[in-house]
Parts: C-alpha cells; sequence; structure tokens
C-alpha cells in the first residue's frame, strides 16, 4: 500500500484480504444468484434478466462488502422496495419512457438518501421497472412484491446463513463480533500510519468500503472535534445539521 500517484489516481483497490476471502465472496454470490434466477424466470419468463442484473449488483455487495452501510438490511430492502414503487408508479404516470427511466432513477436516489436507505442496485431495480417490457408492467405494483421483495429476501438469507459460518464476516454487521479497544490517550492523530491502517485492513480481512486516506482524515477531523472547547463543539455540530 505504498503511495503511488498513478495507482491512486486510476483508483485501483490496495487493501489487503486473503484468497480464501476473496473465493468465499464468489461462492456466497455464485449460490445467491442461483437461486435468484429460479424466481425471476418462474415470475418474469425472459424478461426475468433485468431484474436479475439488479439482484447481481446487490449481490456483490453482500458477499463482498457484507459489513458495508450499503449492504445492511435497511439499504436492502428499503432501497430495492422504495425504488421498485418509484420505478412503477413512473412507468405508469409519464407516457416517455426515457423521461420516465430518467424520473424513476433520480426519484429513487432522492428516497433513499432521504429515508437513510441508499443502495445503488436500487437505482436498477427502478429502471428495470420502466424499461422491462410488457410482463414487468403488467405486473404492475405487484412487481415490488413478485419478484422484488422475492429475490431480496432470497439474497438476505443466503447472505445471513452463508456468512454465519465465517465470524470475520457476519451478516447483519450487527452480528459481528468487533473487537474493541481503547487508544491510549497519547496516541495523536498524526501517528496514524499507512502502515498501522494495512495492519488493521489485513486483520479484518475483508473488502472495506473506504479509503486509508479517508480514514486518516476521519481520525484527523474526530481529534481536531475532540480538542475543541464544548461551546465550540455544539456551536460546530448543529451547524453541521443544518447543513
Amino acid at each position: 500500500m505504498n503511495g503511488n500517484p498513478f495507482l491512486d489516481f486510476i483508483g485501483i483497490e490496495r487493501k489487503p484480504s486473503s484468497h480464501s476471502e476473496k473465493i468465499i465472496s464468489g461462492v456466497g454470490g455464485f449460490l445467491a444468484i442461483f437461486m435468484i434466477i429460479q424466481i425471476s424466470y418462474m415470475a418474469l419468463g425472459d424478461d426475468a434478466y433485468l431484474i436479475v442484473a439488479s439482484m447481481g449488483a446487490a449481490t456483490v455487495l453482500l458477499f463482498a462488502v457484507p459489513h458495508g452501510p450499503l449492504s445492511q438490511p435497511w439499504a436492502l430492502f428499503g432501497g430495492n422496495l422504495l425504488s421498485a414503487f418509484v420505478g412503477v408508479a413512473c412507468a405508469q404516470l409519464i407516457p416517455d419512457v426515457i423521461s420516465a427511466a430518467a424520473a424513476a432513477v433520480g426519484i429513487s436516489i432522492t428516497v433513499m438518501y432521504y429515508l437513510k436507505c441508499v443502495h445503488p442496485p436500487g437505482g436498477a431495480t427502478a429502471l428495470s421497472a420502466v424499461v422491462g417490457g410488457d410482463a414487468v408492467h403488467e405486473l404492475g405494483f405487484m412487481f415490488v412484491l413478485t419478484p422484488v421483495l422475492l429475490n431480496v429476501l432470497v439474497i438476505f438469507f443466503v447472505a445471513l446463513l452463508f456468512n454465519y459460518f465465517f465470524k470475520w464476516r457476519r451478516y447483519p454487521v450487527a452480528l459481528a463480533s468487533v473487537e474493541q479497544a481503547t487508544a491510549p490517550e497519547s496516541v495523536k492523530s498524526d501517528r496514524l500510519s499507512r502502515q498501522g491502517i494495512e495492519h488493521a485492513l489485513r486483520k479484518i480481512d475483508s473488502f472495506i468500503d473506504v479509503t486509508d486516506e479517508d480514514l486518516k482524515r476521519i481520525y484527523r477531523l474526530a481529534a481536531e472535534f475532540d480538542g475543541m472547547p464544548e461551546g465550540k463543539q455544539s456551536i460546530t455540530s448543529k451547524r453541521r445539521l443544518r447543513t
């Protein structure tokens, strides 16, 4: 993880993780999608590939980034179901397909953001409700339940059961056993080294959806906040909430 300006610029992932972690993620994804395809084709026939694509994106999150905030149950359920509802509504209310598709994705993003369930595959779910073909349109709002809810339930329970066998990657993240350590007060933000972050990530042995530079920035900002007088902390927090 030595600094390389070019690799940093193009965003190549360089966090350490074991080969077994990568293989486990792939096997879990295989099992989830295998089951989801069966359900989707029973409900939609040949038009199933669109919603399966959406669930494929969700599978990457739940099995490659099981501890990420975008992978957690509220994000999974809320993001997909709300987006499916928005997509169906846009398909029915907006005659122009292009405008309906754009509105479905844009409104879904806003709704997910406000309801704290941002889940990138939700955008694909909303889009599928608009451009998914006659089979999807004939379902109307039943599309939210079948196949979307069924697929979400399948992927959730597969992730829950599959990840349970690996104590370092339990899903949801609330089930993970987390080692808590209290840093000495003498530790300063400028002592948070790349080597220390790399060591921590290697011990976690799972994809973490944040860069080491972001972690260092968070640590520095937290240290800066903790060093403020109590009155100034209160003012700063209120300003952040207003923005």
